[in-house]
């Protein structure tokens, strides 16, 4: 497909940014688009997004491109923008899928795209599991931009190695007290305190990269006589490993628990927004790297990616253990950076993230 075509697609794309589950117009303009040129596609019946397919028969190739943007201030304005290069991952779902269906009689087997929503809630990935889009898939393949100070425009690596995360959100309750007598009371500012002192204290081996703090904490109002008994606080805990991320899960309850004993306080709190480790299927990172190597020559192909950043594409390996999984890690010279409000790329990189993946998918079907 032209650089020109893909580009045109890229910033209508662009253009038509929505935050997770809301991509609607993004959903109809893909299915429009690629009914067009004679494309199948379904769309989910309980949320956006569509499944695309080409090819034919029981052996089934899959991609993930996820659709939604990011909500944040740009230029002062809040709004929807495709900060973190889903824009793009879409297009090379598109093109992918086009100059596959040029070579429609050839393959022997099927490929399957799965523009996904709601990749930034975290979650968007179990929806489009439990419509069993990928029940009978055999390899699933993920493709991200990569900022530039980690690849260079025109290199490539098989595989991202994201770390595994979760948040707490919690509440400590008490009664308020006044400022002259703080013997009636207990200050939820120095709970809070305890608790972020003590997960400063947690340790896990230095080998897998691991961190757990607090984000946030809101406590008090207006009147600098009251001493707070209530606070709201949010935890952010992130391993390399799965397991690590279980270890900080019960470290952190234990911090918290003592901190309810250690001054006799109710503290309430739910884990939520969990995203997995990465589990790299070996097979299907060599079958990238081969792709990389063919498309870009053998000095072109890095060694993957480690990242502690996360991804929901990891629940598919966890919830359908049968499926063998990698993520194309695409050198773009992006800047300054992934969430950005301003983030900018090479757009020549959506050309070839279509010409790897092409290769890829040919080298199965």
């Amino acid at each position: 497909m032209k650089q020109n075509n893909l580009e045109k697609i890229f910033n209508d794309l662009h253009e038509l940014a929505e935050v997770s589950f809301k991509e609607e117009k993004t959903t109809n303009y893909i299915a429009s688009l690629l009914t067009e040129h004679g494309v199948h596609v379904k769309k989910f019946d309980t949320h956006t997004g569509l499944i695309a397919e080409v090819g034919s028969g029981s052996r089934v190739i899959g991609m993930r491109a996820d659709i939604d943007a990011l909500w944040q201030e740009v230029d002062g304005e809040m709004k929807a923008n495709h900060s973190c290069g889903h824009d793009a991952h879409m297009t090379i779902g598109i093109g992918t899928l086009l100059a596959l269906k040029e070579q429609e009689s050839q393959l022997k087997g099927t490929f399957r795209c799965l523009f996904q929503p709601a990749e930034e809630q975290g979650n968007g990935s179990l929806n489009v599991v439990n419509s069993g889009a990928i029940d009978d898939m055999e390899i699933l393949f993920g493709v991200h931009l990569r900022p530039k100070d980690e690849i260079r425009f025109g290199k490539a690596a098989p595989a991202i190695q994201h770390g595994a995360a979760i948040f707490y959100e919690g509440k400590i309750i008490s009664a308020d007290a006044h400022g002259a007598r703080p013997h009636q009371g207990v200050n939820a500012i120095d709970v809070g305190y305890a608790i972020q002192q003590r997960l400063n204290q947690i340790r896990m081996s230095p080998i897998t990269p691991y961190s757990v703090k607090m984000t946030k904490f809101l406590a008090g109002g207006s009147s600098r006589n009251i001493i707070p008994g209530t606070a709201t606080f949010s935890l952010d805990l992130r391993s390399q490993t799965n397991s690590g991320l279980e270890h900080l899960k019960k470290e952190t309850i234990k911090t918290i628990e003592a901190a309810k004993t250690m001054y006799d306080v109710e503290i309430q709190g739910e884990w939520i927004d969990y995203t997995p480790g990465a589990e790299v299927s070996a097979e299907a990172e060599d079958v990238l790297r081969s792709a990389i190597i063919d498309e870009l020559g053998p000095d072109q192909c890095e060694a993957p990616i480690v990242t502690p950043g996360s991804d929901d594409f990891h629940f598919y390996t966890i919830k359908r253990p049968h499926l063998k999984a990698s993520m194309l890690a695409l050198g773009a010279d992006l800047t300054p950076g992934l969430h950005h409000p301003h983030m900018r790329f090479n757009l020549e990189c959506l050309g070839i993230g279509v010409r790897v993946m092409e290769n890829t998918v040919r080298r199965l079907v």
